[in-house]
């Protein structure tokens, strides 16, 4: 099977290397694994290609061996949403299109199987985020009733921010809703219950709000020279820390701590 595409399907080509490229900057890769990724298919083409990454565009050109640009486009990136799984898959078919020699629409066909994948269950997801947070809050000394205010509290911020997602809230006011619903319900504890010490169920409340992707990544664009994008996503884990913090600074000020 032939690996070099006729002139008609250059575009074609440009436009798949610019949906992967988006797929796994949406779903949290760090900028030299999308670089690396698109980089080795497009090398199996025997074209050279180009990239400007970004945290809200990439930009794609492609070259052929006499140095000409043979293709040159945009596309902005839609929400951010980490798929661990997705970056998995995209990285093991850029693999098998070097060794089995695949073809544009094999990629594509490909890449929408991928994008199609379903994820877990909502409820799913919503329980285990819970049990990961009383699990948080066990291991920082909390009791059993700790532990069950910090599950109710994390189930439902997940939720909340998850309906705020849905309803279209700037991305740091979801944080923000969340934030404050979790440290709401487990502040009662502190509220109704002084006697008792339950600063612990307040403060892991909030635990799975944590940016550790955006600043694992900052960290690791920074290493390895990607500056701007590795500024981008630190202020972007920073300002999510700063909604968690005004999440529990409100929760405060209306109990009074």
């Amino acid at each position: 099977m032939s690996t070099i595409p006729q002139k008609n399907e250059i575009k074609d080509l440009g436009s798949t290397l610019l949906d992967i490229a988006m797929v796994l900057m949406v779903s949290g890769a760090s900028t030299a694994r999308i670089r690396n990724t698109i980089d080795r298919i497009s090398d199996s083409f025997g074209f050279t290609s180009n990239m400007l990454i970004s945290q809200r565009s990439i930009m794609l050109s492609i070259y052929n061996d006499d140095n000409d640009c043979i293709f040159n486009s945009l596309k902005r990136t839609s929400l951010h949403a980490v798929n661990f799984h997705a970056v998995s898959e995209i990285s093991q078919m850029s693999w098998l299109v070097v060794e089995e020699k695949w073809d544009i629409k094999k990629i594509n066909a490909e890449l929408i199987r991928i994008m199609s994948l379903p994820h877990y269950p909502r409820w799913v997801i919503i329980g285990l985020t819970g049990l990961a947070g009383a699990s948080f809050c066990r291991l920082a000394t909390g009791g059993a009733f700790d532990m069950a205010f910090v599950f109710l509290g994390t189930a439902a911020g997940l939720f909340i921010r998850q309906e705020a997602t849905k309803m279209r809230f700037n991305p740091y006011l979801c944080v923000y809703f969340a934030a404050l619903t979790s440290s709401l319900i487990a502040g009662s504890l502190v509220k109704f219950h002084p006697q008792m010490n339950h600063e612990f169920a307040y403060a892991t409340s909030v635990l799975f709000l944590i940016p550790g992707i955006p600043l694992i990544n900052a960290f690791s664009d920074m290493i390895e020279g990607n500056l701007q994008n590795g500024l981008i996503r630190g202020l972007n884990g920073f300002i999510i820390s700063f909604s968690i913090a005004l999440g529990l600074l409100t929760s405060m000020a209306i109990y009074q701590f």
